[in-house]
């Protein structure tokens, strides 16, 4: 791929991958510009290369992640690549009338599934490849995502309905 059609690529996946990298990111907005820099100097330098053409999402957000963690390493504040732990105890302090907090309180990988699916209308397939996961163990945290959240929803609605 030339640079002229590679610059086109990044230019439409800009807002989403910006998005992506804040969520990889936990949500810090600095850091996530920062994360979107390397992740373009890589690609553009051609330390990234593109293979296929029709997986040009789920290779960039791939790039992100990896970037995003390398970032976050370096800072000192680890960001897990896999865990497989159901949350224990929900802290009390959250606002769970606001989504993105709620989202926040999902285990690493069901939130990163979670949102590619949901946020950045990607398969479970590729949010597999973009995190270098067996399908199967995609599933897994999409479906226990799925169940956790649903039950942080149904939550946040009682606590809405008790505090009127």
């Amino acid at each position: 791929m030339n640079r002229t059609s590679l610059q086109q690529l990044l230019e439409s996946h800009h807002r989403e991958a910006y998005i992506w990298a804040r969520q990889c990111c936990g949500f810090d907005s600095e850091l996530a510009k920062d994360v979107l820099q390397l992740t373009y100097l890589k690609i553009l330098e051609g330390k990234a290369k593109l293979n296929d053409a029709a997986k040009a999402k789920t290779w960039l957000f791939s790039i992100i992640r990896y970037t995003a963690v390398d970032e976050l390493r370096k800072g000192g504040r680890m960001l897990p690549l896999a865990e497989d732990h159901e949350l224990i105890d929900l802290p009390e302090e959250v606002d769970y009338t606001d989504y993105d907090a709620i989202i926040k309180l999902l285990p690493s990988m069901q939130q990163q599934v979670i949102l590619m699916v949901f946020y950045h209308q990607m398969t479970i397939e590729q949010s597999a490849e973009v995190l270098q996961i067996q399908l199967g163990t995609a599933r897994t945290h999409y479906a226990r995502g799925k169940k956790k959240l649903k039950e942080l929803i149904l939550k946040s609605q009682t606590e809405a309905n008790h505090g009127k």
